[in-house]
């Protein structure tokens, strides 16, 4: 059984969009892309065939994993969200103590991770380290390059 993924509206409006995409338009694609392939004669030595055969048996794999977490996705109301702690969904602002320098970062689930963007996954170091501490409190996340300390400052929505 696969596990639940928490996604925004917005983000889980995205993934939908897209799978549509891949059912309508890429399977239509590929699919042309193979007759074209069999219409150049012998398969056995037709290496366009293949190419496009396996596009193919990938793009099925992709469906299958998106209706797959699709299946098991759960929407999280942000009105509903306890800012008490940092949890899915919150701002957090910390304090890196190492360097002095603050950030925000959003804690999203892991297909919502964009660290341009401030959204941090809730299964990295840094989001594991945040979920579940209160304002004031200093945490210590251990990364690939050390050991960071960070003092929460601000947790909101």
């Amino acid at each position: 059984m696969s596990e639940i993924s928490y996604y925004t509206k917005d983000a889980l409006e995205q993934l939908r969009a897209e799978l549509q995409k891949m059912k309508t338009v890429d399977r239509q694609a590929a699919s042309k892309a193979i007759a074209e392939a069999r219409e150049k004669g012998d398969l056995r030595e037709n290496a366009e065939y293949d190419a496009a055969k396996e596009a193919q048996g990938l793009l099925e794999a992709k469906i299958n994993q998106l209706e797959g977490g699709l299946a098991n996705a759960r929407v999280l109301d942000e009105s509903s969200i306890d800012t008490s702690k940092a949890s899915i969904l919150t701002k957090v602002t910390v304090t890196n103590l190492n360097t002095k320098k603050q950030a925000t970062y959003r804690l999203v689930s892991e297909k919502e991770a964009d660290l341009k963007m401030g959204k941090i996954s809730i299964a990295s170091p840094i989001g594991q380290g945040l979920l579940g501490r209160q304002v004031g409190e200093v945490t210590e996340v251990k990364v690939p390059a050390g050991l960071l300390k960070f003092k929460i400052e601000d947790i909101s929505v």
